[in-house]
């Protein structure tokens, strides 16, 4: 066995069950997200939200999404087809690809490369156009108008994302999750993750997430007092699903980058517990958990409020955080605090 994995057809088989593996694991997620992001907003509300297919509701995510399968698909009689059925595949597509770099465990992930951090932003920004394809492939001026505003959101804030992944990137010396993580595990616990020296910044990249993945309060591109649903609003059936399973997946991405650029990744919080996937599951679904109470609690945004936010606040704070990071850095200030060179490297 050992010497056919190590064959040219082996190792094709082998990378698509490790791809097959994921996949199934970020699309049986996706079921539940979407499960609890309702039951966590119907609990802040007071409701009891999906309870009706299956026991507590379990099903509901699988109905709606036979729901939409089967439905007829509406195209608009001006809509460029081709462009039209491309946006929602590529904004699925690219969402899902990204997770080939992230690490679940200790040599579980399925591209183990040094530039992994380039790799999930030159996918996050390809994701953009998806968004402006489906827009401007609806031939009406309420989607386009709402494409626009989004994807001048989402480049808006993946600025500020990059810059305040640069600080970490200092710390390590490295832009391999896997060397990052490794740079964490420190024997101190939660005290020696990326949060406690990087501290102000993980704030503003939480925030900066909800904005980058058009999560309440910052949805403003699909607001409906305003423009009707967004960039969506002539899409239906399977094109529509993919929109949404897209931005799911989108959010679930930056649940996981949360966890291994700041909270350990599958390093256990107490020294002495085993590591494992396990922790790095668990951080995902607490994160996710903190972006659906978001969407409960927090009012939206203005248009101007979110654009001031990014360029006027984000901007200059994590940009004079990557100069303060490389100083504490090079001077090695508190034993190395933040130059863990050594360990991630």
């Amino acid at each position: 066995m050992a010497e056919f994995l190590q064959t040219g057809l082996g190792t094709a088989l082998l990378i698509a069950a490790q791809s097959l593996l994921v996949i199934a694991f970020v699309m049986i997620s996706l079921l539940f997200l979407v499960y609890g992001d309702r039951k966590i907003w119907a609990a802040v509300q007071m409701r009891r939200g999906p309870n009706v297919v299956g026991a507590f509701g379990l099903l509901q995510s699988v109905a709606d999404a036979l729901k939409y399968v089967v439905k007829e698909v509406v195209v608009p009689a001006g809509a460029d087809r081709a462009v039209f059925f491309l946006a929602p595949m590529l904004s699925f597509v690219l969402a899902m690809i990204a997770w080939a770099v992230i690490p679940f465990n200790e040599g579980w992930v399925l591209a183990d490369i040094n530039v992994a951090i380039l790799y999930v932003f030159a996918i996050s920004s390809l994701e953009v156009y998806g968004v402006i394809m489906g827009g401007w492939a609806s031939n009406s001026k309420y989607p386009f108008l709402g494409s626009l505003r989004s994807a001048a959101q989402m480049i808006s804030y993946e600025v500020s994302l990059g810059l305040i992944i640069i600080g970490i990137i200092i710390s390590t010396g490295s832009m391999n999750f896997s060397n990052i993580v490794a740079a964490q595990d420190t024997g101190w616990g939660l005290f020696g993750w990326y949060w406690l020296p990087h501290l102000p910044m993980v704030a503003l990249f939480f925030i900066s997430a909800l904005a980058e993945t058009n999560r309440p309060p910052f949805d403003l591109p699909e607001a409906e007092s305003e423009l009707v649903a967004g960039y969506q609003v002539e899409y239906s059936a399977t094109p529509f699903l993919l929109f949404m399973a897209g931005e799911y997946i989108a959010i679930f991405l930056m649940c996981a980058l949360i966890s291994l650029l700041f909270f350990g990744g599958w390093l256990s919080p107490i020294p002495g517990l085993p590591d494992g996937p396990l922790w790095m599951v668990g951080k995902m679904a607490f994160f996710f958990f903190m972006f659906a109470m978001v969407k409960a609690i927090v009012p939206r945004y203005r248009y101007d409020q979110l654009m001031r936010i990014g360029w006027k606040v984000f901007l200059p704070l994590s940009l004079a955080w990557v100069v303060i990071v490389a100083f504490l850095a090079k001077f090695e200030v508190l034993g190395g605090f933040w130059a863990r060179w050594a360990i991630g490297g």
